[in-house]
């Protein structure tokens, strides 16, 4: 007798819940716009970026010391020229971005 009781509670208890949650999915929110990456992009600027910089200038600093010097002249200029991809890599999506607006708008 318990058990029954115990089970009928439990059955009512989850109808109620899918009722509110399928009659939130149903209602829903406006269609979203797209995905914010701008506090994830920010994180990696200000903390990831820096440190990983900073170990590289310790193994730079560490090769110079113990006299290897070229390797650190071409591990720094492939450094470089990274950094520039990249660079070039953000300003083409800034362009691409204003072209698909100047032609589709």
């Amino acid at each position: 007798m318990i058990a029954t009781e115990l089970v009928q509670q439990a059955w009512s208890a989850s109808a109620h819940a899918a009722s509110g949650v399928l009659a939130h999915v149903i209602a829903g929110e406006a269609d979203p716009k797209g995905i914010d990456t701008s506090g994830i992009v920010t994180f990696f600027a200000s903390k990831v970026a820096p440190i990983l910089l900073a170990v590289l200038g310790v193994i730079f600093i560490g090769r110079a010391s113990k006299g290897e010097v070229s390797k650190v002249l071409t591990s720094s200029a492939i450094a470089i020229v990274g950094l520039a991809f990249i660079a070039g890599a953000a300003t083409l999506f800034f362009v691409g971005d204003y072209l698909i607006k100047l032609i589709f708008e």
